[in-house]
Parts: structure tokens; C-alpha cells; sequence
């Protein structure tokens, strides 16, 4: 991982990143289960699972959600925080053996409602795909970041604020 500092102004609507292929494991699902305390049987019952219209095993969607966030987390920038997640669509399911890519493209930009001198929102489209190129989840992840010259600002991360006064 790099530290490198962007403003909101640094962020170009258009700019994309795709990382590469991560396959999805049993190891991955049983981890996630553990993790969360979801244990559906469309998880970890292969056997019901049989028997249903998938036919296997299904990864839940928060883990194929963590993953696609992980892959995509490279760089830190000490100006940028994440602020949440919109319009999350679990599309398609995900199986044990599926490989998944995922593509995050600046759609948005626009000057944060309460702070709009200091700060600036920034909307990134976050696309995953499957080996076969077929999309199983879209999100928007939104980002607070700092304005260049906002001098009053101490910094995102630095200021002494708490994550309530960022609201949009």
C-alpha cells in the first residue's frame, strides 16, 4: 500500500480501476458464516442445496460485497474516507469456484450539504463480475473527501470531528 493525498478536485469523473481475478473459496464461505453467524442452509448445506433451483452452494452476499471492497482497497489517501454504500444489488449469485473481478469508475462528484467549502462527496460505480463476465454486484460507494485550500480543516481523519458532523 501507497500514501498518496488526493483532493476532491484530484478526482476526474470517468477514472476507472479493475483489479485482477480472486476466486472464490469453501475456506472463504465457512470463514464468513463464522464471522456473521449466518449459517442458511443456501450456504453450508450442500445437501439442501441439492435440491433447490441453484442446485449448490451460494456465497452470501455481504462476503462477495467484502471481497469486491477488499480488492479494490490499494491505496491510502489521508484526505478520503469512505462514507457508505447506495444502491447495493446482489445480481447474481456467487459459487464456490466462481472467479470475480471487479471494476470501480468516479460517476459523481458534487459539494458535501453542510460543509460544502471543506468537503466534497465523491460517488465511485462498483461493478463485480463473474469468470464469465456476467455482472452479480453494483453498488455505489461514496466517498467524503477534503477540498484543497479548505485551511479552517484539520483534515478528515485529523480534524476532531466525529462521522455524524460529515453527513451529507
Amino acid at each position: 500500500m501507497r500514501t498518496i493525498e488526493e483532493f476532491y478536485e484530484d478526482y476526474q469523473i470517468g477514472f476507472a480501476r479493475e483489479t485482477t481475478g480472486r476466486t472464490m473459496t469453501e475456506a472463504d464461505i465457512v470463514l464468513h458464516a463464522g464471522q456473521t453467524g449466518d449459517f442458511f442452509p443456501h450456504h453450508m448445506d450442500a445437501e439442501w442445496c441439492a435440491t433447490q433451483p441453484f442446485e449448490r452452494r451460494v456465497a452470501h452476499g455481504t462476503l462477495v460485497m467484502s471481497m469486491a471492497v477488499g480488492m479494490t482497497a490499494g491505496d491510502i489517501n489521508p484526505r478520503a474516507m469512505s462514507y457508505g454504500y447506495d444502491r447495493v444489488r446482489f445480481v447474481r449469485p456467487v459459487f464456490i469456484g466462481d472467479t470475480l473481478k471487479v471494476r470501480a469508475e468516479i460517476s459523481a462528484k458534487y459539494d458535501h450539504k453542510k460543509r460544502p467549502v471543506e468537503l466534497g462527496m465523491v460517488e465511485e460505480t462498483v461493478t463485480v463480475t463473474n469468470q464469465e463476465d456476467e455482472v452479480v454486484l453494483a453498488l455505489v460507494h461514496l466517498y467524503v473527501v477534503e477540498k484543497r485550500g479548505a485551511t479552517a480543516y484539520a483534515g478528515i481523519a485529523g480534524g476532531g470531528q466525529r462521522c455524524s458532523d460529515t453527513r451529507s
